[in-house]
């Protein structure tokens, strides 16, 4: 299985002025970093972390799935998701905070079954609210 967490970089680096949004997508990225780490305990054969800027055409994407949605007749692309595909190739999309650090957070948990290392990654209050939310 392969894993690919695509994350907008102006949300992860602060410059949309959104300081709730940056704190989920960290926490995203360092829990996707934590399961890169240990992916070999859990069976994963590779988790990629892509950072996604405004205007980008797509295609630096490493698994090719990509969620839109339509708002006011404009169809919008998602910058933030989570894809994974099987040994079959087949493709599951998690396009919400809320679901990615669902995923993420019960891989990290599966790790920490699996080695007596602390595994553990600090969440912000704000991704902590949206998990048990």
């Amino acid at each position: 299985m392969r894993m690919e967490l695509r994350v907008c970089k102006h949300c992860y680096e602060g410059e949309h002025g959104n300081p709730e949004k940056t704190a989920v997508t960290t926490d995203m990225v360092q829990c996707a970093q934590r399961v890169r780490e240990y992916k070999d305990l859990i069976g994963l054969d590779a988790l990629y972390v892509t950072m996604v800027e405004e205007g980008d055409p797509g295609g630096a994407e490493e698994l090719p799935a990509i969620v839109a949605h339509l708002e006011h007749d404009q169809v919008n692309l998602a910058d933030t998701q989570l894809v994974m595909e099987d040994d079959d190739g087949n493709m599951l999309v998690y396009p919400e905070p809320e679901d990615i650090l669902d995923v993420l957070t019960r891989n990290i948990d599966q790790i920490s079954e699996q080695t007596r290392q602390d595994v553990t990654v600090d969440l912000s209050e704000e991704s902590a609210e949206l998990l048990t939310a």
